[in-house]
């Protein structure tokens, strides 16, 4: 990471991987005017939280690099699985089958140079 840009995790979010990549992917190269507007206009539960950590990083640029708000775009964003609570279920035939509660570590990166 150079010093242009800054980052900002959100980890284990109780929010499945797959459904929060939907969301992430929207937002990925724009400036952050343009991803808050996204955001905001999008009716999932990841979206608050993604919104949070953009919120995060675009003020860890602001306070601690004294970066520019109007300058800064989404230069990386992703999500990785994180940790996966795992709890039983009755299943037919009193067999206990499993159901997986995935979580997910969300990470975003701003930055001014846009190359």
């Amino acid at each position: 990471m150079q010093e242009t840009e800054t980052k900002a995790i959100a980890k284990t979010v109780r929010i499945s991987p797959r459904k929060t990549r939907l969301v992430i992917d929207l937002i990925r190269g724009k400036s952050v005017m343009e991803a808050r507007a996204i955001l905001a206009n999008q009716n999932q539960r990841a979206a608050r939280v993604i919104e949070k950590v953009l919120n995060s990083a675009v003020a860890n640029a602001i306070n601690n690099y004294e970066m520019n708000e109007e300058d800064l775009y989404v230069k990386t964003c992703y999500v990785d699985e994180g940790l996966v609570m795992k709890r039983a279920k009755m299943d037919s035939r009193g067999h206990v089958g499993r159901n997986d509660h995935r979580t997910s570590h969300i990470t975003v990166i701003v930055s001014n140079d846009k190359k």
